[in-house]
């Protein structure tokens, strides 16, 4: 049986249980794979597991700690990367049939940064075909189901990721933000979720590097587990020219308290629906944070919904641009929606592309001198509870009903300002017993900043704990 204690243990006790010698990276790897083994059937967080590959890392992991080598802040520790993110030699299939046997022949830069930190990669997670949306179901590997309640899905694109953390498989995971992709599965599944600024964690994975709205980022144990992996594979490096060129320093003491830290909040961000439990649990946090020294203040940051839209919009644009060409030979094995998303970005003009340009600039406009008064905001990560499992050829587009936009993530707004990083913490549940999370935003680039605040929020809001019924 699978020790509990130790599939829980945050990456961060894990990696200085090791280099103190107190548990084998052998142990930690096999109580993994166990873990896997006994879930995996029911929640279908992985695609791959490369058991032998794994148990031959944590032998060698292991007699490094033996010799006395210099040990990377991951040494070996289990972890997990989401099957969008190439590794050499080992199957990359995006969820899609039109890649269900593709083998890339170099690793993505942060497959090589985690490994060079000493992770142990255990295997790929599931993700919806193409990354493509919130609800992690895919034609190659079917529904990935949430763990406190089966019945319910983990959010997508990275949930996959998000229940292989959760479930205690493992306490690291990677995922890719486009549109939420981190941040949603991390509020419906109860874990951290890490959207760094833009080009903070090198993103040399699509065919195009000059890409403004997608990021690498951590489904994690804690926010202490989320700086560590990013520690582990911030930039810069050539690979990604947008990467940022000067690494951020993120050893340092953790905040002390929040005593004169400005806090802006926004329940609805101006216009979203948001389920009375999830208002109630975000005001709590606020209150939270208020007890422990920060000046909270109500603002209103004016959108309108039609910052959803025009996401909506660029995600066509790059569906169509980076998978249309595999309509002819792939497209009756596609899903639904991944057609439907190409067949708009291939209807949306250049023009009309381009004048995006403009709302992301209003956003900006309007964030601006909010970010300039606060260290960080404060608005729900969804608006709603988790969705039905599977939801192919059910999704309602976000629309307005009278004065209120309803959609269930309030993240995408964030992927058009890039450069802010946000992050996604369990801060309550709601009537149903399923988790809800609580999202900062950040000032740009400033994820240090940003994780020292997110750490107190997690200390002082009441841990919601694992889910019992796996």
């Amino acid at each position: 049986m699978t020790d509990l204690d130790l599939a829980f243990l945050p990456a961060t006790e894990m990696a200085a249980k090791v280099a103190a010698g107190m548990v084998s990276p052998v142990e930690l790897v096999e109580n993994s794979l166990e873990r896997i083994e006994e879930v995996n059937g029911s929640v279908n967080a992985f695609c791959f597991t490369w058991d032998q590959q794994a148990r031959v890392a944590a032998a060698e992991a292991a007699e490094a700690v033996v010799r006395g080598d210099e040990l990377g802040p991951l040494h070996g520790v289990p972890i997990a990367l989401k099957d969008t993110t190439p590794t050499a030699g080992e199957r990359t299939t995006l969820g899609s049939y039109a890649f269900e046997y593709s083998v890339p022949v170099v690793d993505a830069v942060i497959t090589r940064k985690l490994r060079a930190a000493g992770a142990i990669v255990v295997g790929k997670t599931t993700t919806p075909e193409f990354a493509h949306t919130l609800v992690t179901e895919s034609p190659l590997w079917g529904i990935t189901r949430n763990p406190w309640d089966l019945q319910r899905t983990t959010g997508g694109s990275s949930g996959g990721s998000a229940a292989a953390v959760a479930t205690g498989c493992v306490p690291l995971a990677e995922g890719s933000d486009m549109g939420g992709s981190v941040r949603i599965p991390a509020a419906w599944c109860g874990v951290v979720g890490l959207k760094p600024g833009l080009g903070r964690i090198p993103m040399d994975v699509l065919p195009g590097l000059f890409d403004t709205i997608s990021h690498h980022g951590p489904l994690a144990r804690s926010v202490a587990d989320a700086r560590l992996f990013l520690r582990a594979t911030q930039g810069p490096d050539e690979a990604d020219i947008l990467s940022q060129p000067v690494p951020l320093d993120l050893g340092g003491p953790p905040l002390a308290d929040m005593s004169g830290k400005r806090v802006a909040m926004s329940i609805d961000l101006g216009c979203w629906a948001v389920d009375p439990a999830i208002e109630a649990a975000v005001r709590a946090a606020a209150g939270a944070l208020a007890d422990a020294g920060a000046i909270v203040t109500e603002v209103n940051p004016g959108f309108f919904g039609d910052e959803e839209h025009a996401w909506n919009k660029l995600w066509g644009v790059f569906m169509a641009a980076y998978y249309g060409h595999l309509v002819a030979g792939f497209g009756d094995r596609m899903t639904p929606e991944v057609l439907a998303l190409i067949e708009d970005g291939n209807a949306t003009s250049a023009v009309e592309y381009k004048r995006i340009e403009f709302i992301r600039t209003r956003m900006w406009n309007q964030m601006r001198p909010i970010l300039a008064d606060n260290e960080v905001l404060l608005c729900p990560t969804m608006a709603t509870g988790p969705l039905e499992a599977s939801m192919t050829g059910k999704r309602i587009p976000g629309h307005m009903e009278g004065e209120w936009y309803h959609s269930p993530d309030m993240t995408a707004v964030w992927n058009m300002i890039s450069p802010c990083p946000a992050i996604s913490i369990p801060c309550g549940l709601d009537n149903g017993g399923l988790p809800i999370g609580a999202q900062l935003i950040g000032r740009r680039w400033r994820s240090d900043a940003l994780l020292d605040i997110a750490e107190v929020l997690e200390a002082v809001v009441d841990p919601i704990g694992h889910p019992s019924n796996l």
